[in-house]
């Protein structure tokens, strides 16, 4: 497992450089020294779960085959992507939220001289995607179905944020606004989608399948993701800060 980390953090640095070679900075260093800085302190820091998920669903998709170099630097590419969209999610979410701390150091936006820079940052993160997809993607046959991926599960992600945001505005009037079932449809937009299914149909169209053949993965994922938020939120509420790993996923 350290060896697979390890590899997928120096695709991590590949994917990195090839972003700040882009025209764009050419004439503007400060601006290469910016970007690297936000992405550095942003893209990294967690578990990476997420994106070495997409290198392990394939591996298993692969029916033990050893993986060549080649693929391997593609699924971490794509496992990148989706790190890419969670540090996205997160500069952006805790601005939104007004948050002090994000994986044990202040949030991006509190960083001296960044304030709401960041939300230009956030920007700047979303962009990336589709350049890194475009750059090793582009001659695949599954290109497509991978910006299709993308932009349905960014879709379903901010759609989940925008009813949690909205909800908390009706709920500090009404408590009988926060249901059950709002909840449920809150964590499976907001955290089930890219945080589970998106890892496996990553993987799903690096092998050759169609998505729409493996529904029932689709909603076995989306139920781990629900689960996973449940568990969360209730160690956010009730857990000890000094015993909980802030960094769970």
């Amino acid at each position: 497992m350290s060896d697979l980390k390890s590899t997928f953090l120096n695709v991590y640095s590949v994917l990195k450089q090839e972003l700040l070679e882009d025209p764009a900075f050419e004439w503007t260093p400060d601006s290469r020294q910016w970007v690297e800085r936000m992405l550095d302190y942003n893209v990294p820091g967690g578990k990476l779960n997420r994106g070495l998920s997409v290198i392990d669903s394939y591996k298993l998709l692969k029916e033990g085959q050893e993986l060549t170099k080649e693929e391997i630097f593609l699924a971490s590419a794509l496992g990148w992507c989706i790190e890419w969209l969670q540090a996205y999610f997160l500069v952006l979410d805790d601005i939104m939220d007004n948050s002090h701390t994000r994986r044990d150091q202040p949030c991006w936006f509190r960083v001296p001289k960044v304030g709401l820079i960041a939300v230009n940052d956030g920007i700047l993160l979303h962009n990336h995607i589709p350049r890194i997809l475009k750059k090793h993607f582009r001659g695949k046959a599954y290109y497509v179905d991978l910006l299709d991926l993308f932009n349905e599960v960014e879709f379903q992600t901010a759609s989940g944020q925008m009813i949690d945001l909205i909800t908390t505005l009706e709920g500090e009037k009404d408590l009988s606004k926060y249901t059950l079932s709002l909840h449920r449809r809150i964590v499976q937009y907001k955290t089930a989608y890219y945080s589970f299914y998106l890892p496996v149909a990553c993987a799903l169209l690096m092998a050759g399948e169609n998505l729409d053949n493996h529904i029932d993965v689709k909603n076995i994922l989306v139920q781990m993701g629900i689960y996973f938020q449940v568990q969360d939120d209730y160690l956010d509420c009730f857990g000890d800060p000094k015993t909980i790993d802030r960094n769970r996923y």
